[in-house]
């Protein structure tokens, strides 16, 4: 399994304060869904940050988001070693498929692949 790019996910009220912000950092609005914005660096595009009211399906919201080559393995790795499970393996209709675990320090972690 490969991990393709980390994402931080910061819980935000204030978007577009956040979209200028950040814009004066160099980061381009690339994701826009309403209730989650991602900005990346158009030089190094993996460079990303998340802004979210919160999750649209899931009942928590993450803490960070993880895109792996294999959400499938990735799901069956943390089932086996007895992970918590916060939202299960599933497709979402914006085009990935992800779950939801808790690492050891407590973070909610997204885990996802483009479908």
């Amino acid at each position: 399994m490969t991990v393709r790019r980390v994402v931080p996910n910061v819980q935000s009220e204030t978007v577009q304060e956040s979209r200028e912000f950040y814009g004066l950092l160099g980061f381009e609005q690339v994701m826009n869904h309403g209730w989650i914005m991602t900005m990346a660096s158009p030089s190094s595009p993996a460079a990303q940050v998340s802004f979210t009211a919160g999750d649209k399906t899931a009942p928590v919201t993450p803490d960070m988001s993880v895109e792996v080559d294999d959400v499938d393995a990735a799901y069956a790795a943390m089932r086996g070693s007895g992970a918590e499970i916060l939202h299960p393996l599933q497709d979402e209709e914006w085009g990935v498929r992800r779950f939801f675990v808790r690492d050891p320090n407590g973070r909610v972690i997204n885990v996802l692949g483009h479908r």
